[in-house]
Order: structure tokens, then C-alpha cells, then sequence
């Protein structure tokens, strides 16, 4: 269906809104930036922002959903004969290699990750979504195996195959923090996954395999 005037003025609207404050973020750091500034900077009213944004780290972290999910939609859309935690591991490579900003692979992250390190509200938030990452990615583990609620192997798995990413990431961030050239540190991200691979034991590499 396609997007509404209403709707796309309200993306629009947030996207500015987020865009502006992270502005400022970027320059002045999360902690010296309040919610009142940002509305002034982007024409509109703290309750406008709030609207969009219920909290304050939401504004920084505007793209959390899409990483929440992101696992859990990586294993769903595995092609048959793929495991879950091989689907993982092909996408991160997929990523890696084509130096993706979506993994950190950008220049400018190291400015963006400090401004996390600095404030402990945003590394709170992070840890979160780590959370969220790896509970969406159990719950997909359940529906694609047919697993009973108290089968604890879904967690088990789930928490495998996050390390995996999360591994993945603070690599990321450590190196672009910095200061290093994307390119280099993708390619040490590259040999990283064949380690982590091999380090992986054949029940975690051949769970969730897709049949059909």
C-alpha cells in the first residue's frame, strides 16, 4: 500500500527531528544537549519531540528496532538447507564484506561510538537492545523448530548465535573508535567470523536447519 501524505509528513517530521539532535549530540555530546534545545533547534515543541520520541535515547538510537529484529529476520528468511546459525553467519559476512554502514563499517562511527562511551544512559539502552536482540531471535528459534515453551534448547541457541553478533559488533566499534581506515578493519572482521565459526560446536552449527 503505498505511503500516505499524512504518514510521510510524519516520517519526514521525525527523521528531521532525530537528524537534528543527533547533530548536536555529535558536536556537544548526548549528556550536554537537552530535549528543550533540540526543539528549538528543529522549529518545534518539546511535546512534538516527545511525541515522536518517548525518551531521550531514542533520539540517538533512532534505528534500534531495525537491529532488535535483525537476527531474527536474518533467520527467517533462510533459504532450505540452511541453518539458523549458518544464515547468521553468511549475512554478517555479507555485511562485512560490502563494508556496511549499517555494522559501523563508515567513517565518522568513531565520533558517533564515543558519544555512546561517554554517556551511560546510551550504554545502557545499548545493552537492551542486545537483550531484545537475543529474546526476538529465541522467540523466532521457537517458531521455526515448533519448540514448546519449556524447552530451554531455543535459549540456549539463541544466546550461541547472539554472541556471535554481538562479538561481531564490539569488534566494530573498538576498531573504528580508533580511528582505522573501514576497509582494514573489514577485512579482520572477515577472518574474525572464520574463527568464530570453528569455535562454534556442531549442535549450534546444525540447529534449525530450513526443509522446506
Amino acid at each position: 500500500m503505498a505511503e500516505g501524505l499524512r504518514e510521510r509528513k510524519k516520517r519526514q517530521t521525525r527523521q528531521y527531528i532525530s537528524d537534528v539532535a543527533t547533530g548536536l549530540f555529535l558536536e556537544r555530546g548526548f549528556e550536554a544537549v537537552t530535549v528543550a534545545e533540540i526543539a528549538d533547534a528543529a522549529n518545534v515543541s518539546v511535546n512534538t519531540v516527545y511525541n515522536y520520541f518517548p525518551a531521550k535515547e531514542d533520539l540517538f538510537l533512532d534505528r534500534s528496532a531495525g537491529v532488535a529484529d535483525r537476527l531474527a529476520r536474518w533467520v527467517r528468511g533462510r533459504p532450505e538447507g540452511e541453518s539458523a546459525a549458518a544464515a547468521v553467519l553468511r549475512e554478517l559476512r555479507e555485511e562485512v564484506t560490502a563494508v556496511s554502514p549499517r555494522i559501523g563499517l563508515m567513517p565518522g562511527y568513531a565520533r558517533f561510538r564515543q558519544v555512546i562511551e561517554d554517556a551511560p544512559a546510551l550504554r545502557s539502552r545499548l545493552w537492551a537492545i542486545s537483550q531484545e536482540v537475543q529474546a526476538n531471535l529465541e522467540q523466532a528459534l521457537r517458531e521455526e523448530t515448533g519448540a514448546g515453551d519449556h524447552d530451554e534448547l531455543p535459549q540456549l541457541m539463541a544466546g550461541q548465535i547472539s554472541w556471535v553478533h554481538g562479538t561481531v559488533m564490539e569488534v566494530i566499534a573498538r576498531e573504528m573508535v580508533k580511528g582505522r581506515d573501514p576497509g582494514e578493519v573489514s577485512r579482520e572482521v572477515l577472518a574474525l567470523l572464520d574463527d568464530i565459526e570453528d569455535l562454534l560446536s556442531e549442535p549450534v552449527l546444525g540447529y534449525a536447519v530450513r526443509t522446506g
